[in-house]
């Protein structure tokens, strides 16, 4: 990508910003996304943080997460509900189109029993979301995964979940260091055309040094980012790119100058 108009920074990348200074950082750059998460935007009243972005002229292209659905027991489950509900209206709020789905683990069902308890808690946010304007997006984890994230683990998958459900509400997420390895990926993103709500980047290192806090920046590992860029698009989807880099050296650099090499990376890469 050769202009920065799609770009999103997701604040995991530089969580070493609070929101407000997240915001302040895009705004130096030319960045006019900003992927928000839920612990950073609880810190500060949302009127706040509306009043930022609208000063700041910068829109916000998703909220993360919701999702955890498949918990151990039906109060748990119940609790979870509810707080998905929570993040809808912080969606509304701040004016986020998407709700990020991290689905959730077994939590001793069968991985076939979790993935009809994350279809079900999705039918019952389903009419409260589409009141608050709000699209639930399921992202599709790595299997690797699968045991404490998520039993969502390919776009397959979160696709055949979201066809029970209106497109106006329900897509997928679609995040190349969880999806590159699927020898079925294209095929799958253009079957899933516009239900993708949100396109997500990084890159995937050898050797991985972390399986959570291992990913690399975009061009220095071995994902085909561009041709995975230019298939969402194929299937219809123009929105905005976020950067997701969950590294831990990432964290410990100045974030100004973290900055400024993401832009570069995702100018040369992306």
């Amino acid at each position: 990508m050769k202009d920065l108009s799609r770009l999103s920074l997701n604040q995991i990348t530089l969580k070493q910003w609070s929101l407000a200074q997240a915001i302040e950082g895009c705004a130096r750059q030319g960045i006019g996304h900003i992927g928000v998460w839920r612990d950073k935007l609880a810190e500060q009243p949302l009127p706040q943080t509306v009043r930022q972005l609208s000063d700041a002229g910068i829109k916000v292209s998703s909220l993360c997460r919701g999702g955890f659905f498949s918990a151990p027991t039906a109060a748990a489950r119940a609790a979870q509900i509810a707080d998905n509900r929570i993040a809808i209206e912080d969606c509304a709020a701040i004016g986020s189109p998407v709700l990020v789905l991290v689905c959730g683990p077994a939590h001793g069902q069968s991985l076939e029993e979790a993935r009809a308890t994350v279809a079900d808690a999705i039918a019952e946010l389903d009419p409260f979301a589409k009141s608050c304007g709000v699209k639930l997006g399921i992202e599709p984890l790595h299997p690797m995964f699968a045991a404490e994230r998520s039993v969502i683990v390919t776009l397959e998958q979160a696709t055949e979940i979201a066809l029970q459900f209106s497109a106006e509400t329900v897509g997928i997420v679609a995040d190349v260091f969880h999806i590159w390895w699927d020898p079925l990926v294209h095929e799958e993103i253009a079957r899933t055309g516009e239900r993708i709500l949100g396109f997500h980047v990084s890159d995937w290192l050898v050797p991985l040094p972390d399986l959570l806090l291992g990913r690399g920046m975009m061009g220095e590992g071995v994902i085909d980012i561009r041709s995975l860029r230019e298939s969402v698009e194929r299937a219809g989807y123009t929105g905005s790119i976020e950067v997701e880099i969950f590294n831990q050296a990432l964290w410990n650099e100045d974030p100004d100058a973290a900055l400024r090499h993401i832009c570069e990376a995702y100018r040369r890469h992306v």
